[in-house]
């Protein structure tokens, strides 16, 4: 397990108790009380940190490199049910951007989302999870099919951003995310977003319109990263921290702006700390919000698409 700074003195009494139980199992020194009152410190110091964590911090946590990504998420949701599907049929397969059939339960969906890799070899073969045109047509194109037989559709949102590449502008980077905008406001079967990483600028609201936009609780969403912001307003990385209060990119700050319409809880210490558990609630999520979307016909779920996001950033004084 890898630890954050700030997450250091839980590190500490881990170690503490791991060599007080180690000492327990190899002598017959009597260690359960004292192995008590450490579990004890740790659970309090954990509940203390994490329910004072600042916004940069959490954004930290979102990019945790034991936090599950998008694939890990479809495949303990769906299991063997999962199909993945290639291409956008113009250009080549993005493998930052992935897609498929899966079901949950029952239920078929039209599972879309960015994944990053896991070491440096599957970061360069994802990109680092930052989408060329051609992801977000496949994704576009994927989304086209699932209108075409009425299965709603899922998208999962980790990405520090779309490429901004050379090669990315010259192939209508711009015009392909437009382009999925305009047409997710249009589609006529149910489209239920999570955010479950990093949710920064262009490249996240690519594939985030929504009908039911949920976040986990240790993720942000923002039109730019804590560090570009710093880089843009003072010239310098070192201001990441003031620049990430200063957005307001965290998911209670979301829901306060009406933005996202759900946070959906975390394990104790990130979705890292118990995997199982966050893959279980998002799926739980997800089924939700399936449930109170599916009995709308296609005319009143695209009208009540265009309300929701017509009525963002309109204020009244």
């Amino acid at each position: 397990m890898e630890y954050l700074e700030f997450e250091l003195p839980i590190k500490e009494l881990e170690e503490q108790l791991t060599k007080c139980q180690i000492i327990g199992k190899e002598s017959e020194v009597d260690v359960t009380e004292t192995c008590s009152k450490i579990e004890k410190k740790l659970v309090e110091t954990q509940k203390e940190i994490y329910k004072n964590l600042t916004p940069w911090q959490r954004v930290q946590l979102s990019r945790h490199p034991n936090r599950p990504y998008t694939l890990d998420h479809i495949n303990a949701i769906c299991g063997e049910s999962f199909l993945e599907l290639h291409g956008d049929r113009g250009f080549k397969d993005d493998k930052a951007m992935i897609g498929g059939l899966g079901k949950i339960g029952d239920q078929s969906f039209m599972f879309i989302g960015q994944q990053k890799g896991y070491n440096t070899k599957t970061r360069q073969y994802r990109n680092f999870g930052m989408a060329n045109p051609e992801g977000y047509r496949k994704a576009l194109r994927l989304m086209k099919s699932a209108e075409k037989f009425g299965i709603p559709v899922v998208t999962l949102i980790d990405t520090p951003g779309a490429f901004p590449g050379l090669e990315a502008e010259e192939r209508g980077q711009g015009e392909a995310i437009a382009r999925n905008l305009f047409e997710m406001t249009r589609l006529k079967v149910p489209i239920i977003t999570v955010i479950v990483g990093e949710g920064a600028s262009g490249g996240a609201l690519g594939i985030g319109v929504g009908d039911a936009v949920l976040m986990l609780e240790n993720t942000w969403y923002s039109v730019i990263s804590p560090e570009s912001c710093s880089s843009i307003l003072w010239r310098s990385w070192e201001y990441k921290e003031q620049a990430a209060e200063a957005l307001k990119l965290t998911a209670s700050d979301m829901k306060k702006l009406k933005l996202v319409d759900e946070i959906i809880k975390e394990p104790l210490g990130g979705a890292h700390r118990d995997r199982e558990k966050t893959f279980s609630t998002v799926s739980n999520a997800i089924v939700k919000a399936y449930e109170s979307l599916k009995n709308l016909s296609p005319k009143d779920l695209v009208s009540q698409r265009m309300e929701k996001y017509t009525e963002m950033g309109v204020y009244k004084d």
